[in-house]
């Protein structure tokens, strides 16, 4: 497959792209700079958009750009930030994928679209939550729209946990000082999923016609955030000892603490356990060792 892919050298755009070279599949690097390798394609959506011919022979077209959401305090600009680095992109390229007749667009989303989903656990059959990070990613996979004429997957991501940074990059060094612990109550719910089955699962979309829509790249095994907190201080052979009052974590972190740490999130991947997707880490254990946490 001839694949184009934005946000390419992110924590997962990187690893997809190394894993798409590995099986034979032809990818090509989308960039904001000058491009300095042939296999890389400038392209500016605040500006020129998609050069003319660049979609032309693709057989899909693979968008993961966005400022992260956990590096800064959510003040008013940065959300408009995180807004504006998601949505009008996506347009862009939903817009130059329908234009080229790329038959497949593969759009980044988040586990966020649900909301707090208390106990209960949610599939890509339930409906949309309530707050920042809901409202946004339901823009997020609206701007994808133009696209229709393809075959649009809606890439729903939990928290990815990595050995090259990512949420676990944040955390690790705050463990390893004895200063890591549970936010909150620690009651809730922590969806999340190991890197490579984030790679693996974007891979099975590719090249699964039958799957199309909201996709939940969740690991199926979620955790209290309190047991998350417990194994990974093990894994780095300390203890989970401070917890956070959630008025503190409040305090500290404002909006981002409130949406991303406390809100509990139980999502399930019905949609890839449906279509045959075998997950290599479906339990926290088993993704802490691969990390090498």
């Amino acid at each position: 497959m001839r694949i184009a892919v934005a946000g390419s050298h992110g924590l997962i755009g990187s690893a997809l792209v190394e894993s798409l070279g590995r099986a034979g599949h032809h990818v090509v690097r989308l960039v904001r700079r000058p491009a300095t390798a042939t296999d890389e394609v400038r392209w500016d959506p605040e500006g020129f958009g998609v050069p003319p011919g660049a979609f032309d022979g693709l057989d899909a077209v693979v968008a993961l750009g966005g400022v992260g959401l956990g590096t800064r305090r959510w003040s008013g600009w940065f959300k408009q930030q995180l807004r504006d680095s998601r949505v009008g992109p996506t347009t862009v390229l939903a817009e130059a994928v329908a234009a080229a007749g790329v038959p497949v667009f593969l759009g980044a989303s988040a586990t966020g679209f649900y909301g707090d989903t208390g106990d209960h656990a949610v599939t890509e059959e339930d409906p949309g939550g309530t707050g920042f990070l809901a409202d946004l990613t339901a823009d997020w996979e609206a701007a994808t729209a133009p696209a229709a004429g393809a075959r649009v997957v809606h890439l729903r991501t939990a928290p990815v946990l990595s050995r090259r940074g990512g949420l676990l990059g944040t955390l690790r060094p705050l463990y390893r000082l004895g200063i890591g612990g549970p936010i909150g109550d620690g009651r809730q719910f922590f969806s999340w999923i190991a890197l490579d089955d984030e790679v693996a699962a974007i891979g099975h979309v590719l090249e699964s016609d039958s799957i199309s829509g909201p996709v939940n790249l969740a690991a199926p095994q979620p955790v209290r955030y309190g047991d998350f907190s417990e194994q990974l201080a093990r894994r780095l052979h300390r203890r989970s000892l401070l917890r956070v009052p959630a008025r503190v974590a409040k305090a500290a972190g404002g909006e981002l603490v409130e949406e991303l740490v406390l809100t509990s999130s139980r999502v399930e991947p019905k949609v890839l356990q449906n279509r045959g997707f075998a997950f290599a880490r479906p339990t926290l254990p088993e993704a802490l060792e691969y990390t090498r946490a």
